[in-house]
């Protein structure tokens, strides 16, 4: 039995299941987790998320695509230029779709391994039981009856530095921005969310895996594809390789630590 981590498929279906093959999965008895941006970019969405939804003990933890589609379903947003949810907006069964995708968490912690699996990454600012108690805010509105006035209010890069005074939707776009946009922050968790390549932006924000954080636990995410799964910090592992941009798809195996990859056969231009 083994457990993998999965890098941003993004609708990368194909490459999706050859990394499946190469790794040899067996489905019975293996359990893989999802960093997040399952759908959206690649080619094939729909397959790609009825697959996860039918695995048995998956572990899935939202991404800001994810949450950018689900916004898109319900009618608070529209599509971009290079978003490709056509095929799931066009589903018959979108309402499902929507429902078991609002219904996975933003933060996934496996205590026995020490390990935290999220999209983007944490903020320097809070220790985990912190983090999880601030993810919770937003799954509760995510899962509830009424989560359109979030998703309506989503969208933004203000408020950018936490205060526990925060209150309603800028508390929540925060929180939800830190879980699936952070790349990098000062020490204090001011977000600046215009930079996505490596180089830090001036003004004393860095990435936010070189911030020392308050505990040690491991964080697996995703989100940043530009850094190619290199961090040069133990306790943070990047698995997105940019399989969408034409270079790898990667699953890393928490038991031991070696990734798997497989090369892209998709490329989005732009």
């Amino acid at each position: 039995m083994a457990t993998y981590v999965l890098g941003d498929i993004q609708g990368c279906y194909r490459e999706f299941r050859s990394l499946l093959d190469a790794v040899g999965f067996n489905r019975e008895q293996d359990k893989l987790w999802f960093v997040g941006d399952l759908i959206n970019r690649g080619p094939n969405n729909i397959d790609t998320l009825r697959f996860v939804m039918d695995l048995p003990d998956s572990v899935v933890v939202l991404g800001n695509h994810d949450l950018h589609f689900l916004a898109i379903a319900r009618g608070h947003a529209r599509p971009k230029g290079k978003d490709s949810i056509t095929d799931l907006l066009a589903a018959p069964d979108l309402a499902d779709l929507c429902n078991w995708l609002r219904q996975q968490p933003l933060m996934h912690i496996d205590h026995s391994r020490k390990t935290v699996m999220v999209h983007a990454g944490l903020p320097p600012c809070w220790d985990t039981p912190t983090c999880r108690a601030r993810a919770r805010e937003v799954e509760a509105i995510l899962q509830g009856n009424d989560p359109d006035t979030f998703f309506a209010e989503m969208y933004g890069n203000e408020p950018a530095t936490w205060s526990d005074s925060l209150t309603g939707n800028d508390r929540l776009r925060l929180i939800t921005n830190y879980f699936t946009r952070l790349r990098f922050c000062k020490p204090d968790g001011t977000l600046e969310l215009d930079s996505k390549e490596t180089e830090a932006p001036a003004g004393g924000y860095l990435p936010w895996y070189d911030l020392p954080r308050p505990d040690d636990y491991t964080i697996v995410f995703g989100h940043w594809a530009a850094i190619q799964g290199i961090t040069g910090n133990p306790r943070a592992i990047s698995v997105d390789t940019g399989c969408v941009w034409g270079r790898q798809l990667t699953a890393l195996r928490l038991d031991d630590g070696r990734k798997f990859s497989v090369d892209s056969e998709t490329v989005v231009q732009g």
